[in-house]
């Protein structure tokens, strides 16, 4: 045995506790729990789980689930509702004229003239469900969507919609739906994480916060995946795989079990401990994870992989990803937009025809790809697919159009959180039907309208927790996702 690593098991060996060696080690072990976060360092905390009293060991819902798994599809930035699932005739008629009608003020207070969609809908599947043209591959699969038209939000600016989409909360530093989920049922997948974020190379706003875990165990936060290629970005560290790295691992393993036997325990600590050693597993399990050529080229073609746009190849590679870790068992997969040529998200206050144009390209193929693929697989009455964004966007446009007659059309939409639509399937949830209404203008939800905490209520629910019993005992109360609200929305179940 290499002498020096005698010397550090004698030195260790006379400190008096766990938590003593790692201040001495300058909190090293913090870096290593944060590290799930970044692609840039050894990803995840998954691993065949040894006794149950791992924080990711799985655990029973509180009664039958429909859905075992999650696959959250975030349209980071807010697309138009009028523009993509909720047609609005009315405003043709209204055409460039001031809207009839009061509006609060927007974001940006650039208010203009009534805005009508660029794109004409069409009924879709057997449902007739009506679905622009923008998404005419995604229009294919309406027979398994149920689209929410009267979803709301309390925030109309990004930072705060997304902290309350992602947390339930606006405030920073709150659990996320997929670390509420991961501790509620544990994990289910060998070697890979309970909650994977699928990056597509845009970090939303309010940071990497939408996928932590606030005041719940490192354990259960998002861990970051960024496909490249037919691959995933992950590093392997200098001594990964050798005898060095080996004895390391069994000298934490030593100095944890070393600590339990003198009764001290400190959750922070565990969780680092945890997210090395689980961490260390997964560099044997994504690179088969992440070798996309295995695919068939029928599937690969399906996905848009071979596609001339580099962003359907981009989110194409971002949904199969999503695919492959739903079928080894990953509980909430995260897919955020990919970035596309220079659009701001879907966030277009300008150039609405055009950002959304390329945005839809890059979504449209990928995702009308991972619905079928799942229901080819047995997978989708398993999976619930949920297609949001943090709002949506005014029915007026924003600002007046500039350009010259004959030129692209310059206008966009302000930010909405009084009506917009989400879509979900699979998972126990109807095809073929909307659920609630806006006005005729689409800005506001007038019938049955859905906040983010019946989102979050009915996902839980659908997974089988009770939202209202999903809790943990914090700053001195029982703290839950849906805080003191939320209703689970029976009505679009199967």
């Amino acid at each position: 045995m290499d002498p020096s690593h005698e010397s550090i098991r004698q030195a260790l060996a006379a400190t008096s506790s766990r938590r003593n060696f790692l201040r001495l080690s300058a909190g090293g072990f913090g870096a290593v729990a944060a590290s799930a976060l970044f692609p840039e360092t050894a990803l995840g905390r998954g691993a065949r789980w040894q006794g149950q009293d791992h924080p990711l060991a799985p655990k029973p819902p509180h009664f039958p689930a429909r859905a075992k798994n999650v696959i959250f599809l975030y349209m980071d930035g807010g697309p138009g509702q009028m523009d993509t699932f909720d047609p609005k005739p009315e405003l043709e008629r209204w055409v460039d004229k001031p809207m009839p009608m009061e509006t609060p003020p927007t974001q940006f207070d650039d208010v203009g003239t009534v805005f009508p969609s660029p794109w004409k809908f069409q009924p879709g599947g057997e449902s007739g469900l009506p679905i622009s043209d923008l998404f005419p591959k995604l229009r294919e699969q309406a027979d398994k969507l149920c689209i929410v038209r009267s979803m709301t939000s309390k925030f109309p600016e990004h930072t705060a919609a997304n902290y309350l989409l992602h947390t339930g909360h606006n405030p920073a530093g709150r659990p996320s739906m997929g670390a509420w989920c991961s501790y509620g049922l544990g994990s289910i997948a060998d070697d890979l994480p309970g909650y994977v974020v699928v990056d597509g190379g845009l970090v939303p706003p309010g940071g990497i916060e939408c996928y932590g875990s606030g005041f719940l165990s490192p354990s259960f936060q998002g861990s970051v995946f960024r496909p490249t290629g037919d691959a995933v970005a992950h590093s392997r560290g200098r001594h990964t795989g050798t005898e060095r790295e080996r004895l390391r691992r069994e000298l934490l393993n030593q100095l944890d079990h070393g600590t339990k036997r003198h009764g001290e325990n400190d959750p922070a600590i565990d969780a680092a401990l945890a997210n090395y050693e689980l961490g260390f597993r997964m560099q044997a399990a994504v690179p088969e994870l992440s070798d996309l050529s295995m695919e068939t080229a029928a599937t690969r073609s399906l996905y848009g992989l071979d596609e001339e746009f580099e962003g359907t190849q981009a989110f194409g590679r971002q949904c199969l990803l999503a695919r492959r870790l739903v079928e080894k068992g990953v509980r909430f997969v995260q897919v955020p937009m990919t970035s596309v040529s220079a659009n701001d998200r879907w966030d277009q206050h300008r150039e609405l025809f055009k950002g959304h144009t390329s945005n839809a390209r890059a979504v449209d193929q990928p995702v009308a790809a991972l619905l079928a693929d799942l229901e080819s697989r047995g997978l989708l009455d398993t999976t619930l697919v949920v297609f949001a964004a943090e709002f949506g966007r005014t029915p007026m446009a924003q600002g007046a159009n500039t350009a010259g007659a004959g030129q692209p059309d310059s206008r966009g939409r302000d930010h909405n959180p009084h009506g917009f639509s989400i879509w979900m399937a699979g998972g126990g949830v109807k095809g073929g039907m909307t659920y609630g209404s806006t006005d005729d203008f689409g800005y506001f939800a007038v019938d049955k309208p859905v906040e983010i905490y019946d989102l979050h209520a009915t996902m839980l629910h659908l997974l089988g927790l009770d939202h209202t019993k999903l809790t943990v005992r914090f700053d001195g109360r029982d703290m839950r996702l849906t805080d003191v609200h939320g209703h689970v929305l029976t009505d679009i179940m199967a």
